[in-house]
């Protein structure tokens, strides 16, 4: 009998040390692994920046965008046609003065 004992409280300490080894890895992976709440923090993180991102090019599309319309066929807007003449071609007017 004494044997037994010593053999049933070996396997309980056995089953104890297994399970809380499997709890601590279980909690380590929830916290840190690949799914876990730091990556997911990481993610959200990540995910806000390219929002704000989004955003922008957003912004500037539809700034381009109002810049092709007014250089259409169908609206020409000639302050901006001078402006785009003047930064891409270089030109001035024959009534100007260019200070470099």
């Amino acid at each position: 009998m004494d044997h037994r004992q010593k053999r049933s409280g070996l396997g309980s300490v056995m089953y104890f040390a297994i399970t809380i080894s499997l709890c601590v890895y279980f909690t380590f992976a929830a916290v840190q692994g690949d799914y876990g709440v730091f990556r997911r923090i990481e993610i959200e993180a990540e995910a806000r920046v390219l929002r704000e991102e989004k955003a922008d090019l957003q912004r500037q599309v539809s700034v381009l965008r109002n810049k092709t319309h007014r250089l259409s066929d169908g609206f020409l807007d000639l302050d901006l046609l001078d402006q785009q003449a003047r930064d891409v071609l270089g030109l001035i007017r024959a009534d100007e003065i260019v200070i470099r």
